[in-house]
């Protein structure tokens, strides 16, 4: 039986067991993710210590959390349909219009910090770190008039309920990979590739790859507001990337159009676009205010 690592909270279970359900039965192998509250990569490392120990065959991970640069000895094997990929905020409101003026929002994403700032510069934005069960509980409390999560957490959870709008993904563009479950093996494990290969959906794997490709020349990290967002209509795509400052006071958005097909072309065309008008420099300053 195929065994999958995965973090512990449940959301990450939660996704483990629709993989293992997918493969029609697998053994769960819980990881560590010990580590800063800040440091996202946390969240990676224990699982791919479990598959580089040889203690499971496939790892679980949220693609939004994946780093640019691949783990020497991994690869992403496949990735299944692709859940809704768009921001939700949490809270009073049917859009970010009618939220009131101030209101104290929590987010740990400067990418989300620096996109509501853009868009509204009177809110408050807290830094909220947690997993969803504490973040929903700290706005219950009363600390907080709204949060932003990932839509696709909420729904995974059975939490969809709890959505207030989402923000749309052209004017607020999510995390390169958000909504996208990516499955990770040992490179050499051509059995586990093999097995794994009916669970993709090529519309997901090609966005995921497309996303990835538009943010690694940028040398995006945890500390830089980066978004990257494609979408499929039928032999066509189209991507959409955001870079900004912290404080939403200096960003920059483009987008491109091209073959489905060719999602590395693509991704790249965007990031050399990005570049030519300034990105760099504002990564730059951007991780110098983290």
């Amino acid at each position: 039986m195929i065994r999958i690592a995965t973090r512990g909270s449940a959301l990450a279970l939660k996704q483990a067991g629709e993989v293992a359900e997918m493969l029609g039965g697998a053994e769960l192998v819980k990881a560590s993710s010990d580590g800063e509250p800040g440091d996202k990569s946390r969240f990676v490392r224990g699982v791919e210590w479990v598959l580089l120990a040889g203690e499971a065959e496939v790892g679980v991970h949220s693609a939004k959390d994946l780093p640019g640069e691949a783990t020497e000895g991994l690869e992403i094997a496949a990735a299944p349909r692709r859940e809704d990929p768009a921001d939700a905020w949490v809270g009073p409101g049917g859009s970010l219009a009618e939220v009131p003026e101030g209101a104290r929002v929590g987010t740990a994403s400067l990418r989300r910090r620096a996109q509501l700032l853009a868009a509204r510069p009177d809110l408050q934005v807290r830094e909220l770190h947690g997993n969803v069960d504490t973040r929903l509980r700290r706005l219950a409390a009363g600390e907080l008039d709204a949060i932003v999560l990932a839509a696709a957490g909420l729904r995974r959870l059975g939490r969809a309920a709890e959505i207030g709008f989402l923000l749309p993904t052209d004017a607020f563009v999510p995390a390169p990979g958000q909504g996208v479950l990516a499955l990770q093996v040992r490179s050499e494990d051509t059995a586990t590739i093999a097995a794994l290969e009916p669970l993709t959906d090529l519309d997901a794997l090609r966005e995921l790859t497309a996303e990835r490709a538009a943010v690694a020349p940028l040398g995006a990290s945890c500390s830089t507001p980066v978004g990257a967002h494609a979408v499929t209509a039928g032999e066509r795509m189209t991507l959409t990337a955001f870079v900004g400052l912290p404080d939403g006071n200096e960003w920059l958005r483009d987008r491109v159009e091209g073959p489905a097909d060719e999602p590395v072309a693509l991704g790249y065309a965007l990031a050399e676009r990005l570049l030519l008008a300034g990105a760099r420099d504002l990564l730059a300053r951007a991780e110098e205010s983290a």
